[in-house]
């Protein structure tokens, strides 16, 4: 353990477990375990794993997890985000994505940026879960017949209850896309056909012009996931994917290269409300 500084000196202040706690002006992590957590067999500095002697510094932030333990409601998302880069989650945490489409991008879109802490996402699909769904998007067997918005909202529940869902199960068209993004800091296409992403696109741009738009095209198939990448179509329009990788005979949507286009999708997001794009 890291020897104190001289008295004398002023305390620190520190995060731990998403609470502001007041240690000596110099100590370690195992200091602050037994101060806080005796026991903890996890400790999580500034987003990173590491040891007691780790030194810990003014505004550092803390996790303790005692493995197997369930924490209580007060500091359970502290310790969903404790692996996360510092000073992400309060920001994704003010922002609204919207969703549209909630098959195998969207719903795994949907999945990362609960699991990221995005604070509100506005989800929208009219169709049911079925079967031929299972191979790719973020649903289960017991899932099948239930409209998507409606499993997938229960499914996020489960995953991140800090996450607010604005669910919409209507078929959407020029005339409700504006109603049903209205707050979307930033909008995901998540369609399949061609026509549908053009309505989107112009729909959402006419009521909100300027406000991020982040579609994809090309994600079929089973080839180079490398090959999935982000392009900007002028002002604030991004799509992900290859761009010529169509579902079609012979060449199916399939977990994996679906998976990456989603994640990409994701990640773009997060960049957006963090300001690096």
């Amino acid at each position: 353990m890291l020897a104190l500084r001289a008295p004398g000196k002023q305390p620190m202040r520190i995060m731990v477990n998403g609470r502001s706690t007041e240690m000596p002006a110099a100590c370690d992590a195992a200091s602050v375990c037994a101060r806080v957590k005796p026991g903890a067999d996890l400790v999580v500095v500034n987003g990173a794993v590491v040891d007691g002697s780790h030194p810990v510094r003014e505004g550092d932030e803390v996790t303790l997890i005692r493995r197997g333990e369930a924490p209580g409601a007060d500091e359970l998302e502290a310790l969903m985000v404790a692996r996360h880069t510092p000073g992400v989650h309060a920001r994704l945490k003010r922002a609204c994505v919207g969703i549209a489409g909630l098959g195998g991008l969207g719903s795994a879109v949907a999945v990362a940026l609960a699991r990221v802490g995005v604070g509100r996402l506005a989800i929208a699909d009219f169709d049911v879960v079925e079967p031929s769904n299972l191979n790719r998007q973020q649903y289960f067997v017991d899932q099948l017949g239930m409209p998507k918005t409606e499993a997938l909202a229960a499914n996020l529940r489960r995953i991140n209850p800090y996450v607010a869902i604005e669910a919409h199960a209507v078929r959407l068209d020029a005339s409700n896309v504006p109603a049903a993004f209205a707050a979307a800091d930033v909008l995901v296409e998540a369609f399949d056909r061609a026509d549908q992403k053009e309505m989107l696109l112009e729909s959402f741009a006419a009521a909100r012009p300027g406000v991020p738009f982040v579609g994809a095209s090309g994600v079929a198939g089973h080839g180079d996931a490398a090959s999935i990448g982000v392009r900007r179509l002028g002002g604030r329009v991004f799509v992900v994917g290859d761009l010529s990788s169509a579902a079609e005979p012979g060449r199916g949507l399939m977990a994996p290269r679906v998976g990456v286009a989603a994640h990409v999708q994701a990640n773009l997001v997060v960049r957006i409300l963090l300001g690096e794009e």
